[in-house]
């Protein structure tokens, strides 16, 4: 695990010192969604009246759906999932509130409700961990290089 975290800071630390401020690829925000989720499961409940409440696209091939803030669901696909990081909302098949991998399936859409892409087929779906996720993007925070200033000695042991 600590082998995960140290990529991940130096990743982040040479982001920073590309950009203005930390951003995370979306390969590292999978990374980061896929160590804080737990064991894939057969099935889970949303709920039809509530539903899902926020949702984060992961690149093509993955979504991070919330419930509530804390409770939610990575969801993977089989294959890439066109317009994910296009829509401005998605709807999830289910059955009576309950969602099955490998049945189910996310679809983008646009603004006005039309389907950005054909539907795609969730092959796993894994528990989140919210506040360890939070946790998470908190703890990493903005590094930046700078140049030594002339003259600096070295410091004697």
């Amino acid at each position: 695990m600590n082998r995960i975290w140290n990529a991940l800071a130096l990743a982040l630390l040479l982001t920073g010192c590309a950009h203005s401020g930390p951003a995370l690829s979306p390969a590292e925000r999978l990374e980061l969604y896929r160590t804080h989720a737990g064991a894939p499961v057969a099935s889970f409940n949303i709920d039809r009246v509530a539903g899902v409440n926020r949702w984060t696209p992961l690149g093509d091939q993955a979504l991070a759906i919330w419930n509530t803030p804390n409770r939610g669901y990575l969801l993977e696909f089989r294959s890439r999932c066109a317009g994910l990081s296009l829509g401005s909302s998605i709807t999830i098949s289910n059955s009576l509130g309950m969602v099955n991998p490998r049945l189910d399936s996310v679809q983008p859409r646009a603004a006005n409700g039309s389907a950005i892409s054909q539907p795609c087929r969730i092959s796993s779906a894994r528990p989140l961990d919210g506040r360890a996720i939070s946790d998470a993007k908190r703890e990493l925070r903005e590094a930046s290089v700078v140049d030594r200033p002339e003259g600096v000695a070295p410091e004697e042991e």
